[in-house]
């Protein structure tokens, strides 16, 4: 068992997550409330990396990410070090790429809550803030959390992305998915296997996790 890869898949699960969760709030509510020219073009740019295969994807992001892009110019002068294959590499394609995972259900959220709801909100005095903390979020949470779960999910056992953005460097950019396939090429079926059973346990995990959450929130809503 890679420990270390394990490791390594979570934390860039969990930073995965923390970033998309605020992205996914802003973004999903915006999407669902708002009419405006482009809105569908905006809303197909968001699902893209659905739809692309994800080593096409990479490809992208490899270039876009390369020394001598602009963004990894950037990069390479503000810390010193090449942002493809490298860890902080991995998180920024991880989060371009999970987008629809995380925008997509909190959207479906947010337009579950209806105009009326928050029209009466407004007229008890709430401000738009206090609206959403208050009550657009308790409402739109279960949708929320399907997001954020189903992020967690792909990141973890995200394959393509990973292996074009970040490469396979033990302790830095090898996740359980890389690690995974590295045992398969070395004909190590049952490290292979232990490793795969652990990352569907933790999938199942993490869905039962969701499921209960998900039913809790609604018996308080209720």
């Amino acid at each position: 068992m890679d420990w270390t890869a394990l490791a390594l898949s979570l934390r860039l699960a969990g930073w995965t997550v923390a970033i998309l969760l605020p992205i996914s709030i802003l973004a999903g509510r915006f999407l669902a409330y708002r009419r405006f020219a482009g809105k569908g073009l905006i809303e197909a740019l968001v699902m893209l990396p659905l739809i692309l295969p994800p080593t096409v994807f990479g490809f992208y992001l490899l270039v876009a990410f390369g020394r001598n892009s602009p963004i990894g110019g950037i990069w390479q002068e503000m810390f010193g070090h090449q942002l493809v294959f490298s860890f902080e590499g991995l998180v920024v394609a991880s989060v371009i790429f999970n987008l629809p995972f995380a925008i997509q259900p909190a959207q479906r959220g947010f337009e579950a809550v209806g105009e009326q709801v928050r029209e009466a909100a407004a007229c008890c005095g709430m401000s738009p803030l206090a609206s959403l903390r208050q009550v657009e979020l308790p409402l739109a949470w279960p949708g929320i959390l399907t997001a954020m779960t189903l992020t967690f999910a792909h990141t973890l056992g995200e394959f393509g992305i990973v292996l074009m953005v970040g490469g396979s460097i033990p302790g830095e950019t090898r996740t359980i998915a890389i690690s995974i396939y590295d045992r398969v090429q070395a004909f190590d079926d049952q490290g292979a296997g232990i490793m795969s059973a652990v990352l569907v346990g933790i999938s199942l995990a993490t869905i039962a996790v969701t499921y209960a959450l998900s039913a809790r929130i609604g018996r308080r809503l209720g």
